[in-house]
């Protein structure tokens, strides 16, 4: 009768079970035209539905920012508003759109799959992975739409090799959502309620991000305030873009800002990967 110790000499492990972390990645690596695959699926199916299909991708971040700029820039008046506010605006929209997107879909990515996770075996971690490359996918017709934006608008200035910083920060940025999506995949395994709190949890990020009016501006009478903010890995990600984009005295950042946003980005999504790993025999048996 062939043993425990025997099987696992042999390379094998039971149906469902946890591999090693090492050769669990690399069963997610040899599947990643799987995972890309099924992103660009869900965006299709997300849209075929609707009249104006795909431009559903391009319309809403539009109409977002529009509804935030005419309501927001009414009612704090000029008082925390930067140069350029429609330019700041938009940046922020776009990019916290992803952030949100990410979150919410990437959190119930292993809830919402209960049949697939049931009927087939391949490494769960590849089901909020592609929810987040899905919302990637999504994202990056909104980067190349702002983009035109801006400079139509002016907000660019002159043309500057820093732009194309904006390239690290995007991947730095994508990997921040996978690792936060990960761990909350995990968390609602355990607790479903928590896909419940996350609209919340997105909303309460939105408005002590900055999205609408300059923090700096805004509380500059309360620099304890504006330092605690400064360590909110969104508000970084947003200051940086808004620095390589546009132009003025309000959008110098600090350079530790890379720093920060590098070890978020890395040490969330490396930690993302273990957390999500450590449960996988649990979510083949979701109900």
């Amino acid at each position: 009768m062939t043993t425990a110790e025997d099987a696992a000499r042999a390379g094998l492990i039971k149906v469902g079970g946890r591999p090693p972390l090492k050769t669990y990645v690399a069963e997610v690596w040899r599947r990643r035209i799987f995972i890309f695959s099924m992103a660009r699926f869900k965006i299709e199916s997300e849209n075929q539905q609707n009249s104006l299909g795909m431009f559903w991708v391009i319309l809403k971040p539009l109409l977002n920012a529009l509804v935030y700029g005419a309501i927001f820039g009414f009612l704090i008046g000029t008082e925390g508003r930067p140069d350029h506010f429609v330019e700041f605006l938009i940046i922020g929209v776009f990019l916290f759109e992803f952030f949100a997107q990410s979150w919410t879909s990437g959190g119930k990515a292993i809830t919402s799959n209960a049949a697939l996770l049931q009927s087939l075996a391949f490494p769960r971690m590849a089901l909020p992975l592609a929810a987040v490359t899905q919302r990637f996918l999504q994202f990056l017709p909104t980067i190349a739409i702002m983009l035109v934006f801006l400079v139509i608008s002016g907000g660019f200035g002159a043309i500057e090799v820093q732009w194309l910083l904006i390239v690290p920060l995007l991947a730095l940025y994508y990997l921040f959502n996978c690792g936060l999506a990960l761990i909350t995949a995990r968390l609602s395994v355990h607790w479903r309620d928590l896909n419940n709190f996350l609209p919340f949890l997105t909303r309460f990020f939105f408005y002590t991000t900055g999205i609408f009016f300059s923090i700096e501006k805004r509380f500059a009478d309360h620099p304890t305030l504006v330092k605690i903010t400064d360590a909110q890995p969104i508000h970084e990600f947003l200051s940086i873009a808004r620095s390589l984009l546009l132009q003025g005295p309000d959008y110098h950042v600090d350079n530790r800002y890379w720093l920060f946003v590098t070890l978020w980005s890395l040490g969330l999504f490396a930690f993302g990967v273990w957390f999500f790993w450590r449960a996988e025999e649990r979510y083949g048996r979701v109900d």
